[in-house]
């Protein structure tokens, strides 16, 4: 049978070692109790064991939810309009005082990055954002828009209902009621 051990459950064992040694008036350092629970595991020393021990336990990567950088050219202004989609600002950062500003907000399970930085991203981006209940969305976002931008719902759009709205800098935010099962 094999046992699947990692550095930290060896380091407990040592302990655990050093504890009942101790309870028998053997006295043992932790170095010591970690060479030999090293010995235990079928390794020549600790620093091998733990090099190894730690390369087998080491997950693969996995991917986590994308977030879209958008770039804005004051972020004062994209942070009052997405404010009024909804998004709340999680944090911002500058290097300096006079240097670009770069945010991150989120609404749901959506997340933006909105950059004043000159590489981030081109003005213009579409966001596909699937919503359980698009017509609710629209009831509730379309008071809280500008006076210019009125969506409408596009009922047979091809992904399910859908209705777009643009923020100042020219990027899009598709939101879009896919049918059950199909990317919601």
């Amino acid at each position: 049978m094999t046992v699947i051990v990692d550095v930290e459950t060896a380091k407990t064992a040592a302990r655990a070692l050093r504890k009942d040694l101790a309870a028998r008036g053997v006295d043992l350092t932790h170095s010591a109790a970690l060479e030999l629970v090293a010995h235990q595991l079928g390794h020549r020393d600790w620093n091998t064991a733990s090099a190894l021990l730690d390369r087998d336990r080491r997950e693969p990567p996995q991917l986590g939810a994308p977030v879209p950088v958008l770039r804005v050219l004051d972020g004062a202004v994209g942070r009052e309009f997405y404010a009024s989609l909804g998004f709340e600002l999680l944090w911002e950062h500058r290097f300096e005082p006079d240097l670009p500003l770069y945010q991150r907000l989120r609404r749901d399970e959506v997340t933006v990055d909105l950059s004043e930085h000159y590489g981030d991203g081109v003005p213009g981006a579409v966001l596909w954002v699937p919503v359980r209940d698009v017509r609710a969305l629209h009831a509730e976002l379309r008071p809280k828009l500008w006076a210019h931008q009125r969506p409408g719902l596009e009922e047979d759009a091809p992904g399910g209902p859908t209705f777009t709205v643009g923020d100042p800098y020219g990027n899009h935010l598709r939101f879009c009621q896919p049918p059950r099962g199909q990317g919601a």
